[in-house]
């Protein structure tokens, strides 16, 4: 299993995509600070169909809060460091170089998004910069892809590789 996270999202048919997504694979999905809409407005629970009771949902304030929810593994330095418990953390970059089908996937790793305007911030892409991946935009005409597309992509290659597919 892996999980989905999503760093403060801000639209709500994404969030809603990535909630059916999360439900048609089982994966649970992890929403970090605030929204930029109410989790029952009418186009997030459109979006989402009638598969949000399926949905694995967990909220977390802060970055730091959903790191010691989850006792997943983070940097050595932050204040709350504990020992690697059940998978690690992969941030989702446009600022990031390595692509992700160079993540070794193992169960139970979570996959961390930005917000659709800004990303992930400066200081949690330091913190995990040697877990930082990109999806390669070979155009060269985008900066980045929709964040639903992107959670998609990226999931279902973690699936592919620790399924067997």
């Amino acid at each position: 299993m892996l999980h989905i996270a999503l760093w403060e999202p801000e639209i709500p048919p994404n969030t809603g995509n990535i909630a059916r997504l999360c439900a048609a694979t089982g994966c649970p999905l992890h929403l970090i600070g605030p929204l930029g809409f109410r989790i029952d407005e009418k186009s997030l629970r459109r979006a989402g169909l009638d598969y949000w009771d399926a949905v694995d949902l967990h909220r977390h304030d802060t970055l730091a809060d959903f790191e010691a929810a989850c006792g997943l593994a983070f940097a050595e330095n932050h204040p709350s460091a504990k020992p690697h418990a059940s998978g690690r953390i992969y941030c989702l970059s446009a600022r990031a170089v390595v692509p992700y089908t160079n993540i070794p996937f193992q169960p139970g790793d979570c996959l961390l998004f930005g917000s659709e305007t800004r990303g992930l911030p400066p200081e949690v892409l330091e913190r995990y910069r040697e877990q930082s991946y990109a999806i390669p935009m070979p155009s060269g005409k985008v900066r980045s892809l929709n964040l639903a597309t992107s959670v998609g992509i990226v999931l279902y290659e973690g699936l592919r590789q620790l399924q067997g597919w």
